[in-house]
């Protein structure tokens, strides 16, 4: 099976892993953190999903599809209560025919230490 690496050049390399792969006509994303291009996060969730959404439309867009080809979101988020900030910049991005979606809460996100 020919399997490609998807690693846009305007995204750092993540080092030990791959933003994606494609895999014959399946493409597998990594997680996308909303931090900006500086490593620090915006307060505001919705600057955070807006970014993470518009990484993961960069990955996509290398692999030859679109948000909108996505079936399957897992999104981990560390406070319930950003859900509907969250939310209301999710439905800009996949305003039609939503993937299948799991939200979880969690303690905390990977992120590298500053």
């Amino acid at each position: 099976m020919v399997r490609t690496r998807l690693q846009p050049a305007n995204l750092a390399d993540p080092v030990r892993y791959s933003h994606g792969w494609r895999a014959g006509n399946t493409v597998y994303l990594a997680g996308a953190l909303g931090n900006g291009p500086d490593g620090t996060f915006s307060p505001d969730i919705r600057i955070q999903t807006r970014r993470a959404f518009e990484k993961l439309a960069t990955v996509m867009q290398e692999a030859g599809g679109r948000l909108t080809d996505i079936v399957k979101l897992t999104v981990f988020i560390t406070d319930m209560r950003l859900r509907e900030g969250y939310g209301e910049v999710r439905a800009e991005f996949l305003p039609h025919d939503p993937p299948a979606s799991t939200l979880v809460q969690v303690v905390a996100l990977a992120t590298r230490p500053r």
